[in-house]
């Protein structure tokens, strides 16, 4: 609204911007003038509209509205997300590898108070030991050598925002204390730092590991561990709700063709039928990679089943000679069938787990831990904690 008027006052415009004029122009009217005025009216409009088209595109995106599935094992977890996601408390998001743990926690994020705040991620895994309290917590210039300037650590940066720390049950323990502390008073001492520094952000945590199992074996400190799981969410993995397999594919294959411009490319039926009927160890992020891989690969406006890579077209199963024989009269050790069995398929793939689990129609996981009790695990081989 741009108000016009003979009888310009102070008083009236002040009044008019209150109740949410644009401009206030007084006559006599320069018509060039009023002019450019409506020109920034108009651009002004045009941004507004702009940015909340922006804000719906970036809550579909990252947003609960955006996280592709309705089963009721997924809805269950995503009506929590979205409760929780009002208040500041923190967050332990379990699940396994690829089941979307970074995508809930960015929705969390985006659907808060903090949304216009920083969202910082980082995987506790992927730091070296010797460097996890410089990477969280920052340093002061000189606090050793090579320290020639301030260094922000990754708590600072999301300072009003949200810290989502991927892999916790990577941390080593001398660092779970300094994040304990924090976790505590709210602030951090940067290496080297006479003072403390009082930060405001929350804390979102993941891991794919057994936390209660590594409280009892002492690798994992409880007194963090419930501070972390103040509210516990657990994605289910995508064979606990295979309901929504096909829609996954027909987003994930949408996405796939618009990065690489190919809106045309098709899965031929027995191709979206072998992918539907797939177990997904590597669950969602194992689909994702598979379908770029083969929007990338494919030759023609079709995907049939010979551009399929070989974990999805396992080889069909051989019962072992001993499993078609007549039953001994003195009974059989079903133990030491299920030892032969994976035996002959990690034989047959030679030593490739995942290959193995596909063929036995397990998971990587469940054959690793299978391969532990039949002492078949590499001696160097470091089995699975959950």
């Amino acid at each position: 609204m741009i108000v016009v008027t003979a009888f310009g006052t102070v008083e009236s415009a002040v009044e008019a911007m209150k109740m949410g004029a644009y401009d206030y122009v007084t006559k006599p009217l320069d018509f060039e003038a009023l002019l450019l005025v409506v020109h920034r009216a108009m651009e002004r409009q045009n941004l507004i509209e702009e940015v909340r088209e922006l804000r719906t595109a970036l809550d579909e995106r990252y947003g609960f509205e955006g996280i592709v599935g309705r089963s009721k094992s997924l809805l269950r977890v995503l009506d929590q997300a979205a409760r929780v996601a009002q208040r500041d408390t923190t967050v332990l998001i379990q699940g396994e590898t690829g089941t979307g743990k970074e995508l809930i926690a960015r929705a969390i994020h985006h659907s808060s108070r903090r949304k216009t705040k920083p969202f910082v991620a980082i995987n506790c895994g992927a730091i070296p030991a010797e460097l996890v309290e410089s990477e969280l917590f920052g340093y002061a210039r000189g606090a050793f050598t090579g320290a020639v300037a301030h260094r922000q650590g990754r708590i600072e940066a999301a300072d009003g925002g949200t810290l989502f720390l991927d892999e916790v049950g990577e941390l080593p323990l001398d660092a779970q204390v300094k994040l304990l502390r924090f976790l505590q008073e709210g602030e951090i001492s940067k290496i080297g730092a006479n003072e403390p520094l009082h930060v405001d952000v929350r804390i979102i945590a993941a891991t794919h590991r057994n936390l209660t199992a590594m409280v009892e074996d002492g690798s994992f400190r409880e007194d963090l561990y419930y501070r972390l799981s103040v509210v516990p969410l657990l994605i289910p993995p995508l064979r606990e709700r295979r309901e929504d397999i096909p829609e996954l594919i027909d987003t994930l294959f949408r996405r796939a063709k618009e990065r690489h411009g190919m809106p045309e490319l098709k899965l031929a039926p027995a191709v979206l039928q072998r992918l539907v009927a797939y177990r997904w160890p590597g669950n969602v992020r194992q689909m994702e990679n598979v379908l770029e891989r083969l929007v990338v690969l494919s030759s023609s406006d079709v995907v049939i089943v010979d551009d399929l890579p070989l974990e999805l077209t396992p080889a069909t199963p051989q019962q072992p000679a001993s499993l078609w024989a007549e039953l001994p009269e003195d009974g059989i050790s079903l133990e030491a069938v299920e030892r032969e069995l994976i035996s002959r398929a990690l034989e047959r793939f030679h030593g490739n787990q995942t290959r193995a689990a596909s063929f036995l129609d397990i998971s990587r996981r469940t054959l690793i831990y299978r391969m532990e009790k039949h002492g078949l695990l590499p001696s160097d081989a470091t089995p699975p904690t959950d």
